[in-house]
């Protein structure tokens, strides 16, 4: 029982130490003047409410659709002969993964929109102060969302452990926990990325472009849902698209692990994935102690840097001594003697993957290096070059990282099978709670330096959470890249696991069948993509008119003579993104069980790889072109190419319009798309078998 302890405990500490960054934030004073303290509250507060308000509304419609969906686990599941109710036990994990992924966005939501201002006020202090604010904030969500992942992961565990006899059906249904958290993700990451990216084009078109007032000028209509969006989207969607990637990449190692007799004799073996994760807590609360900015400008970026190295040389170390002490000397599976160094050498291949995934991302995405400043070039001849210039960034930035992910399949496949990739995809989030920290401190950041501007505060104020946000830029794109690699191999070990519980030990891609669904699979995430970019231009569409309507009617907004109806275009991308977000919800989900039961589980394993193989190039070139076009404008705007007003600038605003709903929407949701597939497959696998041998039957009959 020493790994159960092991991993309750150092969930509890990852709790403890969320609860203790949150008090530290929270104690720090609204400070200033009368009418600063009164603007500084009215803000914020404007942020706070419309972030929890679209949360609510969201997770209404979404926890409808998750009780619906547990009933369908539980009709189509329990309907199976068996000695265990695969269908009840299934819903109930299924709920219960829900339910923590949901708590993690709302504990994110609710510090981030609270540290934001005290961002802003401790920045008139100086840059290390704000610093220090922005990250604690993030603390909060990196910490608090690991603790209660691995806490419901571990509970999960032991009550099927002790209600089902046998270890491998038993983890099957602790897959219904990740299905939970990554059901919840899909809509948070798609919903939430559409209602930011209506309310930053909107604002930015009609904002910037037609009226040439600066980024989060208050005269704005768009100001605040701009500003919620980058809560709902950056904070609560990236929390629930990693938190499905823990959730999930620790159940595929399980499901495998308890298919192996030897590992599932051992306890400290079979939990060897969970304490994997557990142990990240210590070593990323120990990292985030060297996070020490000073009042350099370019400190932030190293000290942010350093966290993400740190982490990961330490947690190499920890691997070492948990995998000599937990993991069996050898096993068996399917023919390969796997070692403990092979585990080793997995895990270690996806931590350190993960790694230089992230920095080759920053090298396509920063304005540090010449692919950004050749589209900034670009953009002196017009909107037309800088589009054509972001776009082939971001199809020759794919190349790099698919050929570091397929050496890491190699790598981990060839060491210890399918048993390595599910641990490579759990050692590229190993460090999760440092990681999910950093990313969280860009939008905290970056609604410190909206305040700012809405304040009217002093100048050095906003130079300071300008750089604050710069560097928070630099990271997410770091963290976008991250993002990905995990998602595609947590897919990659969703995917084998799901061939281990359908007995499938080859795929023959000669077969009709198999090239079929391999064909059909690679237009999926490019359908899924176009319905979140078109969900985008129409949400889009709809907050430009309103903030156009608003300066026709009202020229006093302009002047400063009136106040913009801010409320109005949180609405209008509230009900856009609950409206948009079910047909891209749908064609995820029900895509694996139409295919799979008309054709059965080869076709469905050769449409889960030919989605795989295309959304991981989609995703990494959309984000990455995404994200080149917004640096390439923010480093005109430091005064390169004519700086701001610009006619280049004009370019590259459009530019960055244009791969908002890229980086933002279509590119971190073809995550969920990846990996959503695979665990609906592993989950309902024993259902889908049984359909399609009854419509076989009954084809026969006819």
């Amino acid at each position: 029982m020493t790994a159960v302890y092991l991993i309750i405990a150092c969930s509890i500490l990852a709790l403890l130490a969320s609860a203790v960054y949150a008090s530290r934030v929270l104690s720090i004073p609204l400070s200033g003047s009368k009418g600063e303290v009164e603007k500084f509250k009215n803000i914020s507060g404007a942020i706070d409410e419309g972030a929890l308000a679209f949360l609510k509304a969201e997770y209404t419609y979404v926890g409808l659709f998750c009780f619906f969906f547990a009933g369908l686990i539980w009709l189509s599941l329990g309907s199976l002969p068996g000695d265990v109710n695969l269908g009840l036990y299934t819903a109930i994990s299924f709920l219960f993964g829900a339910l923590v992924s949901s708590l993690c966005a709302f504990l994110g939501m609710s510090i981030a929109t609270k540290g934001n201002v005290r961002t802003t006020i401790n920045s008139r202090k100086s840059l290390s102060q704000g610093f220090k604010v922005a990250f604690e904030s993030g603390a909060v969500m990196g910490f608090g969302l690991c603790g209660l992942a691995v806490l419901g992961l571990i509970l999960v565990c032991l009550l099927y452990t002790y209600l089902i006899s046998d270890i491998h059906i038993a983890m099957e249904v602790v897959a219904g926990f990740g299905l939970g958290g990554s059901t919840v993700a899909l809509f948070g990451r798609v919903g939430g990325g559409i209602f930011t990216k209506a309310a930053d084009v909107g604002a930015d078109l009609v904002g910037k472009v037609e009226a040439g007032i600066p980024e989060d000028d208050p005269r704005n209509p768009a100001v605040i849902a701009d500003n919620v969006g980058d809560n709902v989207g950056d904070i609560a969607g990236m929390g629930a698209d990693l938190f499905g990637s823990l959730a999930e990449a620790t159940c595929a190692a399980l499901v495998i692990g308890g298919s192996i007799a030897i590992v599932s004799s051992s306890l400290e073996a079979l939990y060897y994935p969970l304490m994997v994760s557990a142990l990240g807590v210590p070593v990323c609360l120990l990292t985030a102690f060297f996070a020490r900015s000073t009042d350099a400008p370019d400190s932030v970026e190293k000290t942010l840097k350093n966290q993400l190295v740190l982490s990961t040389v330490l947690m190499t170390l920890v691997l070492y001594f948990l995998t000599e002490w937990a993991m069996v000397d050898s096993f068996v599976l399917d023919g390969l003697v796997v070692t403990k160094l092979g585990v080793l050498i997995s895990v270690l291949s996806g931590l350190w993957g993960g790694l230089i995934i992230g920095f080759i991302t920053e090298y396509y995405t920063s304005h540090t290096y010449a692919p950004v400043r050749e589209v900034a070039e670009a953009s002196k001849t017009g909107a037309a070059t800088n589009i054509i210039y972001g776009l082939s960034l971001g199809y020759q930035s794919s190349a790099i990282p698919v050929i570091c992910i397929a050496g890491i399949v190699f790598l981990s496949w060839s060491f210890a099978g399918m048993y390595g990739i599910a641990m490579a995809a759990i050692g590229m989030i190993s460090t999760i709670a440092i990681g999910l920290t950093i990313d969280a401190y860009g939008p905290v950041s970056d609604n410190a330096g909206g305040i700012a501007e809405m304040c009217e505060l002093e100048k050095d104020v906003r130079e300071r959470t300008d750089i604050l946000d710069a560097a928070g830029n630099t990271t997410a794109a770091i963290g976008k890249g991250f993002a990905i690699g995990s998602a595609v191999l947590t897919g990659l070990a969703l995917f084998a696991a799901f061939l281990t519980t359908s007995k499938v030990s080859t795929l023959n891609l000669l077969s009709p069948v198999v090239f079929s669904g391999l064909i059909v699979g690679t237009v999926l995430p490019m359908i899924f993509s176009a319905q979140t970019m078109r969900a985008v231009g129409q949400a889009a569409f709809a907050m430009i008119k309103e903030v156009r309507r608003q300066f026709r009617e009202n020229p006093g907004i302009m002047k400063g003579e009136q106040k913009p109806d801010y409320r109005s275009c949180v609405y209008i991308s509230t009900q856009a993104a609950l409206q948009q977000m079910v047909a891209p919800g749908l064609l995820v989900i029900c895509s694996p069980l139409i295919f799979g039961t008309l054709f059965g589980v080869e076709a469905l394993a050769g449409m889960l790889a030919g989605s795989l193989a295309v959304g991981v190039v989609q995703a990494i070139s959309s984000s990455n072109s995404g994200g080149a076009w917004d640096n390439a404008k923010k480093f005109i705007e430091t005064g390169y190419h004519g700086g701001k007003g610009s006619d280049t600038h004009k370019a590259a605003v459009v530019g960055d319009t244009v791969g908002d709903p890229m980086k933002d929407t279509s590119g971190p949701s073809l995550n969920i798309l990846m990996k959503l597939m695979a665990i609906i497959s592993l989950v309902f696998s024993p259902f889908i078998i049984a359909a399609h041998n009854w419509l076989l039957s009954f084809l026969n009959l006819v």
